[in-house]
């Protein structure tokens, strides 16, 4: 290929680039780009590393399950195996949540707020473990936010290791359980909903973005009510 040609494709590479960065919070497309191995990344990293949070967890794992029935290539693969290996994928990334902030300890709550980073979720997270004690880690799985920041903040306050292990490992077959063979059980009986995935998507968000917006609400008036009293 000559310069000038080199020249003439430079606008078509850019928009790949492009695409594929907005691709990112496009479930449908993560997993035809990336297959099963991509996901198992991005649900590695969205259960227990704190950049992670921003990154789809069950509108992708519901994706999955959709496509995983209609044999989309790269997620071609059993019911069971999908299941199987996205609760490795969680497993293992809670674990490196709990070692995080085992490690790290109260540093976290003096950390400064960045683009990847709010101590609002290290608040959120504890508010909800609080109130649910070990089965936080269990019921965290299927809310965003919390799903990253529980085993971090387990870790910080040093969970026992069975303890954490237990609640750990019945999250992680519970949560891909329950909305990947959702996502395959409506694939089955609705072959047409890929054409309205979007509007299913939107409405994962929605619904699982109540109860932290509730939360986060609830903080703000409690809040304003202990300056009120000050």
């Amino acid at each position: 290929m000559d310069f000038e040609s080199s020249l003439v494709c430079l606008p078509k590479l850019e928009l790949i680039i492009l695409d594929s960065f907005w691709d990112i919070f496009k479930p449908e497309q993560l997993v035809r780009y990336g297959g099963i191995a991509l996901v198992l990344i991005i649900i590695f990293l969205e259960n227990g590393i704190f950049f992670g949070f921003f990154l789809p967890g069950d509108s992708l794992l519901f994706t999955a399950g959709l496509l995983c029935y209609l044999k989309v290539p790269g997620i071609s693969v059993e019911l069971s195996t999908l299941i199987s290996a996205i609760s490795v994928a969680a497993f293992l990334g809670y674990y490196a949540g709990y070692y995080f902030g085992f490690k790290t300890g109260q540093a976290l709550y003096k950390r400064e707020d960045t683009l990847f980073f709010k101590k609002k979720y290290i608040y959120t997270a504890e508010t909800f473990y609080k109130k649910y004690g070990g089965v936080a880690l269990i019921m965290g799985r299927f809310l965003p936010i919390v799903r990253t920041f529980a085993p971090i903040l387990a870790g910080i306050v040093k969970v026992d290791h069975k303890v954490f292990f237990f609640f750990n490992i019945l999250g992680a077959l519970l949560w891909p359980s329950v909305v990947v063979s959702g996502g395959y059980y409506v694939g089955s009986i609705f072959p047409e909903a890929l054409h309205y995935l979007d509007f299913i998507v939107i409405g994962f968000i929605l619904v699982t973005a109540i109860p932290i917006i509730n939360n986060f609400r609830s903080q703000a008036k409690a809040k304003k009510e202990n300056l009120s009293e000050k």
